[in-house]
């Protein structure tokens, strides 16, 4: 067992040996689902795995998704230095 320390609340998280996962998957899963407790998943005594109960749903999409949240706060046309000080440009 393996005790979370987070800044709201503490959790527990309960751990399981691998083979024991095998035969349980599917049920273990719907009960991380439910709790929203994670599960470790162990070999011999080792941590190996973690299965944790998925974030939100993002409503944003992948393309479009920051639209409307950057701001134009200059210029972004002009050259930051003055052409005259670059060798090339010079007559």
């Amino acid at each position: 067992m393996t005790i979370l320390l987070t800044i709201d609340k503490i959790m527990v998280m309960k751990s399981i040996s691998i083979s024991e996962f095998k035969a349980k998957c599917l049920g273990l899963i719907e009960q991380v689902d439910k709790t929203r407790q994670p599960l470790q998943i162990t070999r011999h005594g080792r941590p190996v795995a973690e299965l944790v109960p998925a974030g939100p749903d993002r409503k944003r999409k992948f393309l479009g998704g920051m639209v409307g949240t950057g701001e134009i706060v200059g210029d972004i046309v002009s050259p930051i230095i003055d052409l005259d000080e670059i060798e090339v440009y010079r007559d």
